[in-house]
């Protein structure tokens, strides 16, 4: 293994520059989520070009390419749809350049998480020239629609495609940590109900906005009560309103309709029941409805999908095969032990882990900090490392014995 790693960190190293430039050409295709065609056609060229054994895209729209014939599958997987730049003045950079300089690689996306995509095809290229032949058929995954609706991929892949990995790797960003788990999460739309009368007179009638806005605060208290995990790795749930609206006949009159949207964290032991009984009770009579909705788009390649925006929460024991086998990879190319942790957001683990039970693990270049931010940038230094453990990772898991 030490010689195997050796192999693999020296050819990481030669791909180095490699690496930052397919990142740069990545993050010059503009791909928000619906939209992905042109960066999917983009990362299909890489991957053969990397000398994956097979290519294909699904259904729904999402990239995957092969290297082995394993009679187990290992994915490696990374979203490929970005959040929009938001306000351009803030940025110093055009954020579709793709700029490298002074080790860095800037531009939307770099960290969140494009940096992951980069390493991976630069892993096939490495897999492909050590000519892996082991009991992995390890699949990379590119995938669709995560920023819009996490996870919604792979239970296409999952449910409709009928691909099931036997374990997976997320490649959002971790600073180079390996993460075992991260809080679930759901969106939930309380509605109210009022009776309207003209402005000049509201006592005639029953304010909506009145409602929503004592609800808030009621919301408010409530991220208050909730409690953490018992082994407190996870961490506390959470709930937040990110949306109100308020409306009536006009806008001299009283608001007979309201709404206040909530993003509700999901610690360890919480659930969807749970948590949307949690605001039945806070709100009490001043709530009308409360739904989970739907999310419901088409995705670039015209394909209808949806799902309930519910995401359930995962984690797996830190002395899991999976981590032990990543945690292996890690120290035989580095000669130091991984800091192992979880993420704060949510990723595509709510579906293959949370929804599906399919070990997972994260390791990813960039750093969690830099999602949806302005000046987003990742580290060159970051992307050679972690594209010598993807390719080193099928190796160590077949001397941790996971693979028979």
């Amino acid at each position: 293994m030490e010689n195997q790693s050796q192999a693999i960190l020296t050819k990481a190293k030669s791909y180095r520059d490699a690496t930052a430039g397919a990142l740069s050409r990545i993050v010059q295709v503009p791909a928000l989520s619906g939209t992905e065609g042109d960066r999917i056609r983009l990362l299909e060229k890489m991957c053969k070009e990397a000398g994956a054994d097979e290519v294909r895209i699904d259904g729904l729209g999402s990239l995957l390419a092969r290297v082995g014939n394993g009679k187990k599958i290992l994915a490696i997987d990374a979203h490929i749809d970005t959040v929009d730049i938001g306000d351009r003045d803030q940025w110093k950079t055009d954020p579709f350049s793709g700029i490298i300089k002074d080790g860095l690689v800037h531009g939307r996306g770099t960290s969140d998480q494009l940096g992951g995509a980069a390493s991976m095809i630069t892993a096939i290229r490495i897999l492909k020239e050590l000519k892996y032949s082991g009991e992995y058929s390890v699949w990379f995954t590119f995938t669709v629609m995560e920023e819009d609706c996490d996870g919604m991929c792979w239970k296409y892949l999952i449910e409709e495609e009928k691909f099931v990995p036997d374990f997976a790797v997320s490649t959002e960003p971790t600073s180079l940590r390996l993460y075992r788990g991260h809080r679930g999460r759901m969106e939930i739309e309380c509605l109210f109900r009022g009776v309207s009368c003209h402005g000049s007179a509201p006592e005639r009638g029953v304010s909506a906005a009145y409602k929503a806005s004592r609800s808030a605060l009621a919301m408010e208290k409530l991220n208050s009560e909730l409690k953490p995990d018992d082994d407190g790795f996870l961490g506390k749930g959470t709930v937040v309103v990110s949306r109100m609206d308020a409306h009536g006949p006009s806008l001299c009159a009283v608001p007979d309709l309201a709404m206040i949207y909530l993003d509700r964290r999901l610690t360890w032991g919480e659930t969807k029941e749970l948590a949307v009984e949690q605001v039945r009770q806070a709100l009490g009579n001043d709530l009308y409805d409360v739904r989970v909705p739907i999310y419901n788009k088409v995705s670039w390649k015209g394909t209808h999908y949806e799902q309930e925006l519910y995401f359930p929460t995962w984690k797996i024991p830190a002395d899991h095969p999976l981590v032990r086998g990543g945690f292996d990879a890690y120290r035989g190319l580095f000669g130091a032990e991984p800091v192992v942790d979880k993420w704060t957001f949510s990723t595509n683990g709510v579906a293959i882990c949370g929804r599906h039970g399919i070990p997972l693990i994260g390791f990813g270049p960039g750093d969690e900090n830099q999602a949806h931010a302005p000046n987003e940038m990742t580290r060159v230094d970051d992307l050679e490392k972690a594209s010598a453990f993807y390719a080193a990772l099928p190796f160590a898991l077949e001397k941790t014995g996971t693979a028979s």
